[in-house]
């Protein structure tokens, strides 16, 4: 009995195995075809909603200027602030130190996280 139960292992292992190269194949073929399709693909085109010129309150204008700018470029001098700035937590780097010019634009907070900054962004530009 103890050779069937053995014999009955063996065979277990041996069909795990080979479906695992079988997916491995099959993972593989994709990768390729999906870089491909990158490549020859045309450029994205942006979202019009995010290229739509969006006033800035004068809180946040203090900070990224007065002019009408997209959203993307908004955020990009935002970024540029709080890096050229150093206002990010140095031991939690997804957090925002607010000095003072940033304190109204985070509706008072004094630390914010990244993703906490965006939603309270949005709430300055019309």
């Amino acid at each position: 009995m103890a050779a069937k139960k053995g014999g009955k292992k063996g065979a277990k292992r041996g069909a795990k195995k080979g479906g695992k190269k079988g997916g491995a194949k099959r993972g593989g073929a994709k990768k390729s075809a999906r870089k491909s399709a990158k490549k020859s693909g045309a450029k994205r085109t942006p979202n019009a909603a995010f290229m739509k010129p969006m006033q800035p309150s004068a809180s946040l204008g203090a900070v990224v200027g007065n002019n009408p700018m997209p959203r993307t470029e908004i955020t990009k001098k935002l970024w540029q602030y709080i890096k050229r700035n150093d206002l990010q937590d140095p031991k939690e780097r997804r957090m925002i130190v607010a000095d003072d010019k940033l304190k109204p634009v985070f509706g008072g907070k004094g630390r914010v996280s990244m993703f906490e900054m965006t939603k309270l962004v949005n709430k300055h530009l019309k």
